[in-house]
């Protein structure tokens, strides 16, 4: 390691620029939290070292959260027609330019809304979706960061675009409906009565699944089950979303349905591209993007990065492997390490994917609730971090 000077502030030292991007210990401790935790500790013993903290999320749960704390936004409660179709509390996260607006679909549309005995994707809607948006539009807001991961639906966006002003009629000219089963239904679609506000939109869509939009790899049959559908279920909306894909292909003059993440959130991918040329990004890359952490990470000498329970998925593309591999793109040097909660024998697989070394955080036998418990995880966190930079700082013969 190299010993920096900072830039304008000659007269103060910078032994070692380090970078905090930790996901969340979900359950336990949030990812700034968590961030500012560990940057105070580092502080408290090597306080000529530089040590910046960002929000990290990968699009899912805590998306909204980590964004909003770590850019300093702001959290908007919005009332919201449920997947169900009763009104529910959701809200969105409004970020400080005024005209960001961070959203989890699950939060109006989300799996953990139903009941497992009313799941039934064909009785379900994304209307609270486009109602958060047509309340962020009213608010102001031009550009939207979206997860859709933890759907309970399969209605093709039709719910959330209906909300938006989109019109679906039936052969007769009545409206179709909002819920997955009024997929069949819909002989016509009419854009003109679309919020026109729409049209200085940009919607940047998490996205971490390749699912075409039907067909054996579609979202009926990959992912219907598991939101309630029966093998009748899954073969009827299979045949409905591809009939209304065809009408919605031919009224915009996008094509769409075997474009990699069409198939997202009960057909949400398809529905962003063709009605509202959304872009579908792979969640950490979105994110990592629009929290703009590369400029820190270019002059970065180390990387802290984690989450709770680190295995064979953290490699697959999770926050942690996302941002150092990031890192190393941006500072081959950068040594990247990551504090987790636990680790499967499979986490050594993310020592190929940016992550040079990983470090459990437990210092004793506890239980689970006890490892979860915020006062708990917050020592072994703590502790461990100052053991790692103890490490480090001497390799660089940087005392304390």
């Amino acid at each position: 390691m190299t010993r920096k000077l900072q830039k304008n502030l000659p007269e103060r030292r910078i032994d070692m620029n380090i970078v905090i991007a930790i996901d969340s210990f979900k359950g336990c401790i949030s990812s700034m939290d968590s961030g500012r935790l560990l940057r105070k500790t580092i502080l408290d013993v090597y306080p000529e070292d530089d040590v910046a903290v960002f929000p990290l999320a990968d699009g899912g749960e805590g998306t909204v959260d980590a964004m909003v704390q770590g850019l300093h936004g702001r959290i908007v409660p919005v009332t919201v027609t449920g997947p169900l179709g009763t009104k529910i509390e959701s809200r969105y996260g409004l970020l400080p330019d005024t005209k960001t607006a961070v959203i989890e679909m699950a939060d109006a549309s989300g799996l953990t809304l139903v009941p497992p005995e009313k799941r039934n994707p064909l009785h379900t809607t994304t209307y609270g979706l486009g109602e958060l948006i047509r309340a962020a539009l009213d608010d102001g807001c031009r550009r939207f960061i979206i997860g859709i991961g933890g759907s309970a639906t399969n209605d093709c966006g039709l719910g959330m675009l209906t909300a938006l002003g989109f019109r679906f009629q039936k052969a007769d000219g009545s409206p179709a409906g909002i819920l997955g089963g009024s997929l069949a239904a819909v002989a016509a679609i009419d854009g003109t009565a679309a919020d026109t506000r729409l049209a200085d939109c940009t919607f940047e869509i998490a996205c971490d699944v390749t699912n075409p939009l039907c067909g054996p790899a579609g979202c009926s049959r990959v992912f219907g089950p598991q939101k309630g559908a029966t093998e009748a279920i899954v073969a009827r909306m299979d045949g409905d979303i591809h009939h209304f894909a065809a009408l919605a292909e031919e009224a915009c003059g996008t094509a769409g349905q075997d474009m990699p993440g069409a198939g997202a959130a009960g057909g949400l991918g398809f529905a962003f591209h063709v009605f509202l040329n959304g872009r579908l990004t792979p969640g950490i890359d979105l994110i990592l993007s629009a929290i703009g952490i590369d400029k820190s990470l270019a002059k970065a000498d180390v990387l802290v990065t984690g989450e709770g329970r680190m295995d064979q998925q953290t490699a697959m593309g999770k926050a942690p492997a996302g941002v150092a591999q990031l890192a190393k793109a941006c500072q081959p040097h950068c040594l990247t390490l990551a504090l987790c909660g636990s680790a499967t024998p499979e986490a050594e697989r993310v020592n190929a994917h940016g992550i040079d070394a990983y470090f459990p955080i437990l210092h004793a036998p506890m239980t689970l609730s006890e490892a979860m418990d915020r006062a708990t995880a917050e020592r072994n966190l703590r502790q461990t971090i100052q053991q790692v930079m103890h490490l480090i700082h001497k390799a660089a013969g940087i005392s304390a």
